[in-house]
């Protein structure tokens, strides 16, 4: 198991982790390195443009939501370079990025799920080596 498919196990379990995630496929938004803070996430509540933690097709990214299908309960998934990496159900959907370097991100804690464990944020080091398993790109 990946540094990332640990940190969307625990959130999705409930807990709300901070880690540095690398790459540079968010910049501006994140920067390779840049401390985030991951939260549970009620994906209905998702908009495009929020910053979530997703499985789409066998990986895990710290990507834009670019798209949005309700009926089907899905969300389309995207770098901030124009790459969509694709479709992927709401259950696949792990957390939203609630802030970035110590910044709050704009409307994100109306999305977090209540959470059923810890209310601090654990540290977690996503310092990967394998292009699959990075968190950007």
């Amino acid at each position: 198991m990946g540094m990332l498919e640990a940190v969307a196990d625990r959130i999705a379990a409930g807990a709300t982790v901070e880690f540095k995630p690398t790459g540079s496929s968010m910049v501006p938004l994140i920067r390779s390195r840049q401390s985030v803070v991951v939260a549970p996430v009620d994906p209905a509540k998702l908009e495009v443009g929020d910053i979530v933690l997703a499985r789409v097709s066998g990986t895990v990214y710290l990507h834009l939501v670019s798209s949005l299908d309700p009926a089907r309960k899905r969300v389309q998934i995207s770098n901030n370079r124009g790459r969509v990496n694709g479709w992927t159900s709401h259950d696949r959907v792990f957390g939203i990025c609630v802030a970035v370097e110590g910044v709050p991100r704009a409307n994100s804690l109306d999305k977090v799920r209540a959470a059923n464990t810890q209310s601090e944020p654990t540290s977690a080091s996503a310092e990967v080596g394998s292009r699959r398993a990075s968190t950007l790109r």
